[in-house]
């Protein structure tokens, strides 16, 4: 019952729709309960296909253009970036089995660091502003475990 409600409304999703519904979901991108997001980014991935198929572009090169134009601007979640920098920075002083909850508690509270900051740039991760998030958010994050702990 739990998953039939889980999928309730997504029935009708194209392809394109459900996997940037589970791709915001699992990175927790504020989008995942836009629907009205989802279905026009799936529609304009779906149209990029079609024209590139029409172009005579192979089946995988197609694609790749299609899964392009539905994750534009969504290569970088706060949530994610976060994520990597508990793993790689504290991963002796947060478990494993508490990072999930221990990123879900930090997030809000370092979402000021973040506000400073494009992350729907596809190529944010190679700028020199990725390593500033990156090394404010180890700051952040070494502050909360001094005053909180995990």
């Amino acid at each position: 019952m739990n998953n039939k409600k889980k999928n309730e409304g997504q029935t009708d999703f194209s392809y394109y729709g459900l996997y940037l519904l589970d791709y915001l979901r699992t990175n927790k991108f504020e989008q995942a309960t836009d629907t009205a997001f989802i279905r026009e980014r799936a529609d304009r991935a779906a149209e990029t296909y079609e024209k590139a198929r029409l172009e005579g572009y192979p089946a995988d090169g197609a694609q790749e253009q299609a899964m392009d134009t539905l994750l534009r601007g969504l290569h970088y979640s706060r949530y994610a970036i976060l994520r990597e920098v508990v793993e790689n920075e504290f991963a002796d002083e947060v478990p494993e089995e508490k990072r999930e909850a221990f990123v879900l508690k930090l997030l809000p509270l370092v979402g000021n660091v973040f506000s400073v900051y494009d992350l729907s740039d596809d190529n944010f991760a190679l700028s020199s502003d990725y390593d500033l998030l990156y090394t404010e958010l180890t700051g952040a994050t070494v502050l909360y475990l001094d005053e909180y702990g995990v």
